[in-house]
């Protein structure tokens, strides 16, 4: 089963937040098993269910071990729609 997970990061009361969100990012990438797009709003991460599930988690674990205060909204689809972005 495929996993489509639409999420957004914000990082509390960090001054270099930038810098938070785009290691985050950059580490997500760093998953060959995932696929993810980015844009201004949020990022899209896709791939196998459970792979995707349990990798994105824990790269959230690693950002509220770092950072502590962060907040996650995520929004997730059993489905595929990175074929959205293939046109």
């Amino acid at each position: 089963m495929q996993i489509s997970i639409d999420l957004s990061l914000y990082p509390l009361a960090q001054k270099a937040y930038k810098t938070e969100i785009w290691a985050f990012i950059n580490a997500l990438k760093a998953d060959a098993q995932v696929k993810v797009v980015s844009n201004g709003m949020s990022t899209q991460v896709f791939g196998e269910y459970d792979h995707t599930l349990n990798f994105v988690m824990a790269e959230m674990k690693k950002v509220h071990q770092t950072v502590g205060g962060a907040v996650f909204i995520l929004k997730i689809i059993a489905d595929d729609r990175f074929r959205e972005y293939e046109n």
